[in-house]
C-alpha cells in the first residue's frame, strides 16, 4: 500500500511539472531528446560519410563496406563514434530549437497572415526560418564534430596501411574549440556556415513540408501510427537531403580544409568552392557519400520526427489549432 501511495505522489508530482510547463518548453524537450537518439543511432554511418565528403580517397577507394573494416581495425568501435559527443552536444539544443522555433514561427505566421498563408506553404516557410534560426545558435558545434570525425587516429596496439596523417591534433570538444578559436576567432568558429545557411533552408522547408503534407494524405484513424510516422519522416528527409546534398558537401570541406594535406587553393566562399570542387575533383564529388547519406538519413528524420510526435502526446502539448486559438 505504501508503494502505490509514493508512486501515486510521484505519478502527481510529474503532472504537476508537465501541466506547469509552458508549450514551449515542452516542444523544446521533445525536439532535444528526439534530435539526440536519432543521431545517436545514425552516429556511425555519418563517421564514414564525413570521410567521404571530405575526400580522404583512403577511405573513398576503399568503399563503403572496405571502409567500415578500415575504421574498426585502426580504431576500435570507439572510432565509429568519434566526434559523436559535439555531435549529441550540437545536435541536442540544434533539434530543441529547430522543432519549437518551427511551432512557433508557424503561429506566428497564422496570426499575422491568416488569409495568406496557410496549407503547405506555411509549413515549408515556418521549416525554412526555424532551420536558419537553429543552425545560427548551434553552428559552431556542428563544426567542432566535423573536426573530430575527420581525425584518424590509429590505435596504439593497430595499424593499417593506407591511413594517412594519422596524427590527433585535437585531444576532444574543448580542445578543439579552444585551437578553432585561437587560430580563427568568431569567424573561425563559423567557417563553412554560408553553405550551411543556403543548404539549410530548403532542406528544412522541404523536410517539414513533406512530412506534413504526407501526414494530411493518411486517413485520420492511422495518423497516431507508429509506422506511418517513420515512413513518413523517412521520405521526407530522402525527397529534402536529395535536393540540397551537394551543399552540404561544400561546407564539409571548407569545415576541414585547414586540416587537409593539399595544394589547392584556399576556399573562401560558398560558389567558388561549389565550383573548385567540381572542376578540380569532379561533379560526382559533390555527391559523394550520398548513397550512405541515404541509409543514415531514412532512420534519422524518421526516428526524430517519430520521437518528437510521441514526445509531444507524453508532455500533453495542445494541438496547433488549440495553441494558435490560445495566443488569440
Amino acid at each position: 500500500m505504501a508503494n502505490k501511495r509514493d508512486e501515486g505522489e510521484e505519478g502527481m508530482f510529474l503532472d504537476g511539472i508537465i501541466e506547469a510547463m509552458p508549450v514551449f518548453a515542452k516542444e523544446l524537450v521533445a525536439g532535444g531528446v528526439a534530435g539526440g537518439i536519432a543521431k545517436t543511432v545514425v552516429a556511425p554511418l555519418d563517421r564514414v560519410k564525413i570521410l567521404y565528403q571530405t575526400r580522404r580517397s583512403e577511405f573513398q577507394s576503399a568503399g563503403l563496406l572496405g571502409s567500415v573494416k578500415k575504421i574498426a581495425k585502426t580504431e576500435g568501435v570507439m572510432g565509429f563514434y568519434r566526434g559523436n559527443g559535439a555531435s549529441v552536444a550540437r545536435i541536442v539544443p540544434y533539434a530543441a530549437l529547430h522543432y519549437m522555433a518551427y511551432e512557433q514561427y508557424r503561429r506566428w505566421i497564422i496570426l499575422t497572415f491568416p488569409n495568406v498563408w496557410t496549407g503547405p506553404i506555411l509549413d515549408l516557410v515556418a521549416g525554412s526560418f526555424s532551420g536558419g534560426t537553429a543552425v545560427l545558435f548551434t553552428y559552431p558545434l556542428d563544426l567542432i564534430r566535423t573536426k573530430l570525425a575527420y581525425q584518424v587516429v590509429s590505435s596504439s596496439k593497430l595499424n593499417i596501411e593506407g591511413v594517412v596523417n594519422n596524427e590527433q591534433v585535437y585531444r576532444g570538444i574543448l580542445d578543439c574549440f579552444s585551437k578553432t578559436y585561437k587560430e580563427g576567432g568568431i569567424r573561425g568558429l563559423y567557417r563553412g556556415v554560408a553553405p550551411t545557411i543556403y543548404g539549410i533552408f530548403p532542406y528544412a522547408g522541404l523536410k517539414f513540408y513533406f512530412y506534413e503534407e504526407m501526414k494530411r494524405c493518411v486517413p485520420e484513424e492511422n495518423k497516431n501510427s507508429i509506422m506511418v510516422k517513420l515512413l513518413g519522416g523517412s521520405l521526407a528527409g530522402l525527397l529534402g537531403q536529395t535536393l540540397t546534398y551537394p551543399l552540404d558537401v561544400v561546407r564539409r570541406q571548407m569545415q576541414v580544409q585547414n586540416l587537409a594535406v593539399s595544394d589547392s587553393a584556399e576556399m573562401k566562399g560558398t560558389m567558388e568552392t561549389l565550383t573548385m570542387i567540381a572542376q578540380k575533383q569532379g561533379w560526382k564529388q559533390l555527391f559523394s557519400g550520398l548513397s550512405i547519406n541515404y541509409i543514415r538519413v531514412v532512420p534519422s528524420v524518421a526516428i526524430g520526427f517519430t520521437v518528437y510526435d510521441i514526445l509531444k502526446s507524453c508532455l500533453r502539448v495542445p494541438s496547433r489549432e488549440a495553441a494558435v486559438r490560445g495566443t488569440q
